[in-house]
């Protein structure tokens, strides 16, 4: 930053000045990219049209089609543009060998059928669902899932060992113990003699009242 402020036309703040260092940093590291990808795509358009060298022709497009998707990886250039220059530079490729077929992969392109597709389509969500369900793999990480995964199985082993002893124990119990005897009736006490009204209440007396005299 300049001592004279008034001069200085480039960014002031923190964030600004953030972003100038990132872009320099970025332009180091993906400017080789692209030149090499160019450079490649150059090499090999220069190859084919010497028509008499097919194999060399095919060396350098394999080259420049494997720079392209490098800087596609590395973010130089966009994906949709390297394979679009791709399929460029393989159609100018043929014509200038006259036609001739140059197969760019390594590998055959492999037939599947709808379902055989499907499965496995299914089967990268359910990959991609677990990864995503054990978190960030960092050291911490792994160390609680191992420590969880241990746990788990101590847990289930102490359970199984319990229902085992108690499966074990129940036979036993049940040899030991006699069986229930039916209860004898217990002779029934006799009633205790209950007090009859007649004695409990008071006798009135049956004698008239006396004349008054007068």
């Amino acid at each position: 930053m300049a001592k004279t402020p008034r001069t200085w036309t480039g960014a002031r703040t923190p964030s600004g000045l953030k972003r100038v260092r990132q872009a320099s940093r970025r332009h180091d590291v993906l400017g080789p990219r692209r030149s090499a990808a160019k450079t490649y795509v150059a090499k090999a358009l220069t190859v084919a049209d010497n028509p008499g060298d097919s194999e060399a022709a095919t060396v350098a497009l394999i080259e420049a089609l494997s720079a392209l998707d490098r800087a596609a990886k590395a973010g130089a250039i966009h994906p949709n543009a390297a394979a679009r220059r791709k399929s460029r530079l393989t159609i100018k490729v043929n014509a200038a060998l006259g036609g001739a077929q140059v197969q760019a992969g390594g590998k055959a392109a492999k037939q599947t059928g709808k379902a055989a597709a499907a499965k496995a389509a299914k089967a990268r969500i359910a990959a991609s669902k677990s990864v995503k369900a054990k978190g960030a793999q960092t050291a911490a990480g792994k160390a609680r899932a191992a420590f969880s995964k241990t746990a788990r199985a101590e847990a289930a082993e102490a359970k199984a060992a319990e229902s085992a002893a108690a499966e074990t124990a129940a036979p036993a119990k049940a040899a030991t113990t006699p069986k229930a005897t039916a209860k004898t009736a217990a002779p029934k006490a006799a009633p205790k003699p209950t007090a009859t009204k007649a004695a409990t209440t008071k006798t009135t007396s049956t004698k008239k009242p006396a004349a008054k005299k007068s």
